[in-house]
Order: structure tokens, then C-alpha cells, then sequence
């Protein structure tokens, strides 16, 4: 099964302003990808409506969140249902700071929905580093049902490895995210043995359409052991 579990839509304000719903799983459905996940940063707010574009072109699309840590860590999310999604949301955006969005120099916020019509204008900036600690967001989504994963780790910035040096024990994480920018993971592993008991998942981290295509990956395993079932 073709996947991509890391899509920004037009509500992270790094996100182009063509990743609407309608175009995300448009691009999706003529990529061959068959099941995505919208992880805007700290936030759930257009997932429902990308849900809805899905259910026209076939495509699953798998309610998630892009949510940055204290330590400025970025820590993928996935849920296996829009409601526990949403009431992770709520908590993630209580923990966000009252940092107003400037779009001339961060980009716009927008909610939209199926129609890919902009319903309104996020104001606080989703950028923002929350006050939740890397262990708190674990431990938050995780009580949820929902899955979690350090993200981009082999990035120089917003990774895990970078910022804290290793991945700390007490997360009992299972899944690292790898970026497409590294060419061979077998190389990458063979480089960091300390990560080899961890399972890896690709992802574009698309900002714009043109990168949902760019590379193909393969779900390791059904969706379901995601969520430890």
C-alpha cells in the first residue's frame, strides 16, 4: 500500500497556499498513493474536510498532527479517529502560547472546507513551540489511542536527535520517521546502530504538491498495528 503520512495542508502557515483539501488528494489519487494523513502544525482543523475530498477519489485520508515539543522537538501524530484527533487538538492548543500569527512573514492560516472555500483565519501562530514536553505529548496521544513518532530525525533542526542527542527510553517509542532527503535508510541505520530497534516510516513532509509525487513509499505494515492492534 502506497502511503504518505506527513501533508501540511494550507492551515500551517509554511504550507503553500495551494495544498487545499480537494488538491492534496487530488494529487494523492494521481501519485498512486492510497492512504494519507493531514499533520498540519498543532492542529486537526482541516482534516475533516481533506476526509471528504478522500471519500470522492477512493483515498483514505487518516486524521493526524504535526505537534512541537518544549524542547522544539516535531513529533508526528496519527488517530485512528477525527474525535480523539480533535480532542488531542484541544489540548495541544491550549498549550500553544498567545503568539499572534504575522501572515507577510510566516504565511497565512486558513480553515477551509471540502470545497476548498477558506472558512476562516487561524490567528494564533501554529508554529509555535507548545509548552508540552516531548514525554507529555507521548504520554497524551499514546492515553488517546493515537500514534507517535520523532519526527524527521535525520534533520539538522525540529528533530529529536539534533535537539536532545538521543531518543529518551521513557517514550517507549516503536515507529522513527525518516525523511525522503536521506537516499538509502539501510546506509543511514548502519550509521546510527543505536536506532536499530526501531521501525521506520518515509514521508514527504509535503509543504507543496509537486512533493506528494516526488517519492513513493510502501506501508510496512497494516494500518492498524499503528495503533497497537
Amino acid at each position: 500500500m502506497k502511503y504518505d503520512f506527513h501533508l501540511h495542508s494550507a492551515l500551517s502557515p509554511c504550507g503553500d497556499s495551494d495544498m487545499t483539501p480537494n488538491n492534496i488528494v487530488g494529487m494523492a489519487y494521481v501519485a498512486g498513493v492510497e492512504v494519507i494523513a493531514i499533520t498540519d502544525h498543532n492542529t486537526v482543523g482541516n482534516v475533516r474536510a481533506a476526509q471528504i475530498a478522500g471519500e470522492k477519489l477512493g483515498i483514505k485520508v487518516l486524521a493526524g498532527m504535526e505537534i512541537e515539543t518544549a524542547e522544539e522537538v516535531h513529533v508526528l501524530t496519527i488517530y485512528p479517529t477525527l474525535d480523539i484527533a480533535r480532542q488531542v487538538g484541544k489540548i495541544v492548543y491550549e498549550h500553544l502560547p498567545s503568539v499572534k500569527n504575522k501572515p507577510e512573514i510566516f504565511g497565512h492560516q486558513y480553515y477551509m472546507n471540502e470545497n476548498d472555500e477558506i472558512e476562516g483565519e487561524e490567528e494564533k501562530l501554529l508554529i509555535s513551540p507548545t509548552t508540552l514536553s516531548i514525554e507529555d505529548v507521548f504520554n497524551i496521544v499514546k492515553d488517546a489511542g493515537g500514534f507517535a513518532a520523532p519526527a524527521h530525525i535525520d534533520r539538522h533542526s525540529y528533530s529529536v536527535l539534533t535537539n536532545l542527542g538521543f531518543i529518551p527510553e521513557e517514550l517507549n517509542a516503536e515507529w522513527i520517521e525518516i525523511s525522503y532527503r536521506v537516499d538509502s535508510v539501510k546506509e543511514y541505520m548502519k550509521s546510527r546502530p543505536d536506532l536499530a530497534k526501531y521501525k521506520v516510516l518515509r514521508n514527504s513532509d509535503a509543504h507543496y504538491l509537486k512533493d506528494i509525487a516526488a517519492r513513493e513509499f510502501h506501508l510496512p505494515c497494516e494500518i492498524e498495528e499503528l495503533f497497537g492492534k
